[in-house]
């Protein structure tokens, strides 16, 4: 299916690793004009240079360096029609296990990140009809061990389906897009996977269907489709990519 992407132009956050870097590397292979923002000035440096994409160093938590990254993203590609708001994790650990301020950090990376990138954002998306993605995660309704980060991810979902109402009729489409457990090189279920390979093995047997953890590139599809013209009638909407999956999480609560 062509979705229709050549020519436009987007902004993905937390675009220098896993799913940031997979829907990043989709998107150009579309034919879309992609800007990655990273901490990292030399790790930016490098995946730009090898997946050829443009890259802004930005702190997402900074809001003037996230609306710096959104102008610049603007300014390379002489417009800018599609936001993916990837950026996201989470500090501390339980609720006993973490501070206020840990809770603070986590809401800053997560969901304060997601709707200053869309207000920085909308000017530019007006213009063109464009569409935003939320990277969630089915930590958003399905509860997880990290109060703090699941909470966020709730917070996510609820801003994109928010922000739909409210930028409808700018012409911006705004989903959330909730992977489930995502296996990838040098990601997380993948080191847990080297120190636990069998407790791995059994979440996948007994948690999803198919016996097999969610593949990058299955995000990194759904993402595209969402962001493209193909899916106009679409908004407001969370779209899981969890494989079926029944838990969020390999651990439990202790």
């Amino acid at each position: 299916m062509d979705l229709r992407l050549t020519g436009k132009a987007a902004l993905v956050t937390g675009g220098t690793r896993g799913i940031g870097l997979a829907i990043a590397r989709s998107l150009a292979a579309e034919g879309v004009s992609v800007t990655v923002c990273g901490r990292d000035q030399e790790n930016l440096r490098q995946v730009c240079q090898a997946e050829a994409l443009h890259g802004v160093v930005a702190d997402v938590t900074v809001p003037e360096q996230l609306a710096a990254a959104v102008e610049a993203a603007t300014d390379h590609s002489g417009r800018l029609d599609l936001l993916v708001a990837n950026a996201g994790g989470s500090v501390g650990g339980s609720l006993l296990d973490s501070s206020y301020q840990d809770w603070e950090h986590t809401y800053r990376l997560n969901v304060l990140h997601a709707a200053h990138a869309v207000r920085c954002a909308t000017p530019h998306l007006e213009k063109r009809g464009g569409s935003v993605v939320i990277v969630s995660s089915i930590t958003g309704w399905k509860p997880g061990p990290s109060s703090s980060y699941a909470s966020t991810k709730a917070a996510e979902i609820h801003l994109a389906a928010t922000l739909a109402q409210e930028l409808g009729r700018r012409g911006i489409r705004v989903n959330a897009l909730s992977p489930g457990s995502t296996l990838f090189p040098g990601g997380g279920w993948e080191s847990f996977g080297e120190r636990f390979p069998d407790r791995l093995a059994a979440f996948a047997e007994q948690d999803f269907p198919a016996g097999r953890l969610v593949d990058i590139q299955q995000v990194a599809d759904v993402a595209c489709f969402l962001l493209s013209d193909r899916a106009s009638g679409i908004t407001g909407a969370n779209i899981c990519v969890d494989g079926g999956q029944i838990q969020p999480s390999a651990g439990r609560f202790w």
